[in-house]
C-alpha cells in the first residue's frame, strides 16, 4: 500500500512524499513506516504507542477514526493511507 507523507513530515521520511509498504492493517502499515523511518515515530505516536490526537489518518477517502476496525482495519496493496496533521491557530484580523 502507499502511505502519503505530508510536507511537514517529509524531513523525517528521507524527503519522500510517499512510501510503499506491505501490510495487512492500518496499524501494521504505520509500524512498518516508522520502522523504516524511525524519526517519524515521535511525530505520529504518543509515548504509549497511540496515534497522536492531532494526526488524522485517511484510508483512501475514509477517516480511520470512524471505520469499524479503526487502526486494525484491513488494507490491500491498492489502498492509500494519507497522514494529515491537524493545523490550528490563527486569529481574526
Amino acid at each position: 500500500m502507499m502511505i502519503l507523507i505530508p510536507t511537514p513530515l517529509r524531513l523525517y521520511a528521507g524527503g519522500q512524499d510517499a512510501v510503499e509498504v506491505a501490510a495487512a492493517t492500518v496499524s501494521e502499515a504505520l509500524e512498518r513506516l516508522t520502522r523504516t523511518h524511525a524519526e517519524l515515530r515521535k511525530h505520529l505516536f504518543t509515548g504509549e504507542g497511540k496515534v497522536r490526537a492531532f494526526v488524522n489518518l485517511y484510508l483512501n477517502d475514509d477517516d480511520v477514526r470512524y471505520l469499524p476496525g479503526k487502526e486494525e482495519t484491513a488494507v490491500s496493496a491498492a489502498d492509500t493511507l494519507s497522514i494529515i496533521p491537524s493545523i490550528a491557530g490563527g486569529g481574526l484580523f
